[in-house]
């Protein structure tokens, strides 16, 4: 069983920032991109950021320079910091890990539950 698991959401203030993290555990043997996505209510989820196992990133246009992600490959963590966050920022956000439970299996996407980013003053 995998499991991945977000945390870090919470209120700011716009131009505030939160940094969250998320976390995967389980019966894992490797784990390729890991990327961050939001949602509101009765839009599509957007993808925010990704970042390869080696290191490689990519950004949504809205979130660069405001943004950065980042991961610990030994921890099977990856983080988002957010800075100058805006109302528009706000939302649920979630974690997606591709990740191959043994060797010779395929990579499958895991979720998190979500954790809700409000801005507002």
């Amino acid at each position: 069983q995998v499991q991945v698991v977000e945390s870090g959401g919470g209120l700011v203030q716009p131009g505030g920032s939160l940094r969250l993290s998320c976390a995967a555990s389980g019966s894992i043997f490797s784990i390729n991109d890991m990327a961050w996505y939001r949602q509101t209510p009765g839009k599509q989820r957007e993808l925010v950021a990704t970042i390869t196992a080696g290191g490689f990133t990519t950004y949504t246009d809205s979130v660069k320079g405001r943004f950065t992600i980042s991961r610990n490959n030994a921890r099977n963590t990856v983080w988002l910091q957010m800075n100058s966050l805006k109302p528009e920022d706000a939302a649920v956000y979630y974690c997606k890990a591709e990740i191959r439970e043994t060797w010779g299996r395929p990579f499958n996407d895991y979720w998190g539950q979500g954790t809700q980013v409000a801005v507002s003053s």
